[in-house]
């Protein structure tokens, strides 16, 4: 018995003594050794812009944990996490690509891996990690380690580059995404990653611009900067193609000066509906997902940037371009309708749900704050002090498709 007691001890002990032995100090980071257990599943990071910088904070606690710096131009970047929750994979402006470990708030590795690069996105298994560039332009793939597995080119009719955008995993080991400069869609089969399949659907549209793809992994929705309409993908097709959706739904009416191109990728779908961002105008478009039609239009305080559905649907919340970016307004989804306009701080830039919605997280660039607002009351929670805060990303985006 005593024996026994001995290993169970020893065997408790051991996940504890591996964490402190991976800490690691890495030139330009600022590393927190781990000498608690914690785990992963209530954390996150906000990007510094300004500084290059990572802020990790905790969803349960409401506070920032660490800080890690020395990830280069961050005035443009997204995260995905890897699906045991601990490694972040960063995408710079400067083409960057960086793993950070979240335990031990540290830089694992980084690479540069094009000029200038938007976003990226991870597959299901977390084996590929698929970058989209503007410069030179295509999709290149990595391993978990960063190393290099395949560069997939992207270019128009005449041969030239095209900018890549709204790059998303989907089912099956596969990547789609759209050609801003070769009004395309791609998908990409990366059941061999080392010899990606790619099917190119043309003609979907003018200058693809950013997309979306709903929960169920069904549809892939391309916004279109070039046209009034969207381009929309049905993935359950045998042969999936692209089709024109609200085409036209700015006709008659005079175009606003376009101050900052509007995001899709808000998962703006809540119950049979999606709500959209509409190009140049004060609305947010509502659309039956059944028929893909519009129902409705929503008046909001001024160019939608983000249009995010809270997780149960309930409520969707919208923010702005300037000069109205001060703003964040509340749409009841049953009612479909405005009820509450909140002033966060200086320059929203996004929002990000706690992953059971109860609050949702609100960055305010010019304010150098990160607020944090109960979803149902709309009362202030917390306020934590960021340098120049931009994008929020939290763990519990690893089990979500399309993030």
């Amino acid at each position: 018995m005593k024996r026994r007691t001995l290993i169970c001890a020893a065997a408790a002990l051991a996940p504890l003594a591996s964490a402190v032995a991976s800490t690691s100090s890495t030139p330009g980071t600022t590393t927190s050794p781990a000498t608690t257990l914690r785990g992963t599943g209530d954390l996150g990071v906000v990007i510094e812009r300004a500084s290059g910088s990572l802020t990790l904070v905790n969803t349960t606690t409401l506070e920032t944990i660490g800080w890690v710096q020395g990830l280069g131009d961050l005035s443009h970047a997204s995260v995905v996490f890897s699906r045991d929750e601990r490694y972040a994979f960063v995408f710079g402006r400067d083409g960057g690509l960086t793993k950070v470990d979240l335990l031990t708030q540290s830089i694992v590795h980084r690479v540069m891996q094009a000029g200038n690069s938007i976003g990226g996105a991870i597959t299901a298994k977390g084996n590929v990690i698929a970058a989209q560039n503007y410069t030179p332009g295509g999709v290149k793939l990595f391993c978990p380690k960063l190393n290099l597995l395949a560069d997939l080119p992207a270019s128009t009719a005449d041969g030239k580059p095209s900018r890549v955008v709204g790059l998303a995993d989907l089912p099956q080991q596969r990547f789609i995404y759209s050609l801003f400069d070769a009004d395309a869609i791609c998908i990409a089969d990366c059941s061999d990653p080392r010899k990606p399949r790619v099917t190119t659907l043309p003609h979907i549209g003018h200058q693809p611009y950013d997309a979306l793809i709903t929960p169920n992994g069904r549809h892939y929705i391309a916004g279109l900067f070039g046209e009034d309409g969207l381009a929309l993908v049905d993935l359950w097709d045998e042969e999936p193609r692209a089709r024109r959706i609200l085409s036209g739904y700015g006709r008659g009416e005079a175009p606003l000066p376009v101050y900052k191109m509007p995001h899709l990728r808000g998962w703006a779908i809540a119950g049979p509906y999606a709500y959209l961002p509409a190009i140049g105008r004060h609305e947010v478009l509502v659309v039956d997902t059944t028929s893909w039609t519009e129902v409705a239009r929503i008046p909001v305080a001024g160019q939608p940037v983000f249009v995010m559905a809270r997780p149960d649907g309930r409520q969707v919340w919208v923010n702005f371009s300037v000069p109205d970016y001060d703003k964040v307004q509340v749409i009841d989804t049953p009612s479909q309708r405005v009820v509450a306009t909140l002033h966060p701080g200086k320059a929203v830039m996004h929002m990000e749900f706690a992953p059971r919605g109860q609050s949702v997280w609100i960055s305010c660039r010019d304010s150098n704050q990160v607020q944090v607002f109960d979803t149902h009351t709309q009362q202030l929670l917390a306020s934590l002090s960021v340098n120049a805060p931009s994008g929020i990303f939290f763990t519990a985006r690893a089990h979500r498709m399309g993030l």
